[in-house]
C-alpha cells in the first residue's frame, strides 16, 4: 500500500523463534524480564524478514541482487505482538528511510534501504563510538580489525523451509520455499543472518564468559546476489570497532560471504551485552541506567 510518500506493508505477528535457546538467552522469558525487558525478545532479524516484502515491492527482485537493508533496533517485542513494516517510496536519491512500528506506534527498528551503492546506509554512517579497550571487561579480549576466522558453510536453510511450509515468515515471498528467478529458494534476511551472524560465533567461543546477548543493529547488503539455499559459501569476518553504554557493552563487526572469489553478500552488526548478566560487573552498581524494554 502506497499513500503520499509512504509505502507500507500489513501488520503481521512477530514470532520469538528463539524462545526454545533455554534458560540464559535474552529470548527466555525469565532471563528477559530479569534484566528489566517485558519478557522473551523477538529477534531482530525476524523483523527484518517483514522489510523484504516491502522492498521487492518497491525496487523488484533487484533489490535480492545488489540491494541492501540496514537496521538500529529501537525496542524489543515479544512474541505474537503485530508490527508492520514502512518505507520511503524510493526516488532517484539513495539511500531510503525504512523503519518498523508496533501495532501502538511504539518504534521497533530503524535505518534505511538501498540498491547499487550502500556506503551511505544506516550503520555505515553511524557513529560507532569506539571505547578504550581497558574500559571494557567483557570484550576485553578482542580488538578492532581482528580477524574472527574463515570458514566454508552450506546454507542449508532448514528453519526457513520449515516455517515457509508451515506457513509461519511474515510476509512471504515464494521464493523463499519454490524455484526463484535465480533458480532455487532464496535466503531471507533472517537466513542470511544465521549465517553471516551464527558462523563468525564460533570465532568467539571461550572469549565471551558469561553474558548475555542481543541484536543491536544489522545490515545484510547483496551485492553478487542473492544467496541461495543449498549452496556452499566462504565466509570471513573481522571485529570493526568496540563501544559500551552504561548497561552494555558492544561489538560491531563484518562479515562476508562469497561463491569463489566473487562476494555475494556482506553484513555487519551489532551485538549488546548486558552488563548486568556478567559475573565481571558483580562490582558495579547498574540501577537507574536505564528502562525495560530496550532492544
Amino acid at each position: 500500500m502506497t499513500q503520499g510518500e509512504i509505502a507500507s506493508r500489513p501488520f503481521w505477528a512477530a514470532r520469538n523463534w528463539s524462545a526454545d535457546a533455554g534458560a540464559g538467552s535474552i529470548h527466555d522469558d525469565g532471563t528477559a524480564t530479569r534484566l528489566g525487558f517485558r519478557g522473551g525478545t523477538v529477534a531482530g532479524n525476524i523483523h527484518m524478514d517483514q522489510c523484504a516484502a516491502l522492498l521487492v515491492e518497491e525496487y523488484g527482485k533487484r533489490w535480492f541482487e545488489d540491494g541492501a537493508l540496514s537496521m538500529y533496533f529501537q525496542n524489543a517485542t515479544t512474541d505474537g505482538e503485530r508490527v508492520q513494516a514502512l518505507c520511503e517510496v524510493p526516488r532517484e536519491q539513495q539511500p531510503v528511510r525504512v523503519w518498523v512500528r508496533r501495532e501502538d506506534d511504539l518504534a521497533v527498528a530503524e535505518g534505511t534501504a538501498s540498491v547499487g551503492d550502500h556506503s551511505a546506509s544506516a550503520l555505515r554512517t553511524r557513529d560507532l563510538r569506539a571505547t578504550a579497550p581497558e574500559r571494557l571487561r567483557i570484550l576485553r579480549g578482542l580488538a578492532a580489525g581482528q580477524s574472527l576466522g574463515e570458514w566454508h558453510e552450506t546454507l542449508t536453510g532448514e528453519k526457513q523451509l520449515a516455517r515457509y511450509a508451515a506457513g509461519a515468515i511474515s510476509d512471504p515471498l515464494r521464493w523463499y520455499g519454490e524455484a526463484s528467478p535465480w533458480g532455487g529458494p532464496v535466503a531471507t534476511p533472517s537466513t542470511a543472518v544465521e549465517l553471516l551472524w551464527g558462523v563468525p560465533m564460533r570465532g568467539l567461543e571461550g572469549s565471551l564468559g558469561e553474558a548475555v546477548g542481543l541484536f543491536g543493529a544489522i545490515e545484510v547488503a547483496h551485492h553478487a546476489g542473492p544467496l541461495l539455499l543449498g549452496e556452499r559459501y566462504r565466509v570471513t569476518a573481522e571485529v570493526v570497532a568496540l563501544s559500551e553504554s552504561p548497561r552494555t557493552e558492544s561489538l560491531w563487526f563484518d562479515s562476508f560471504a562469497y561463491r569463489g572469489d566473487a562476494l555475494v553478500a556482506s553484513h555487519r552488526m551489532m551485538l549488546r551485552f548486558m552488563k548486568a548478566s556478567s559475573p565481571l560487573y558483580d562490582d558495579v552498581d547498574l540501577d537507574g541506567a536505564g528502562g525495560g524494554g530496550r532492544s
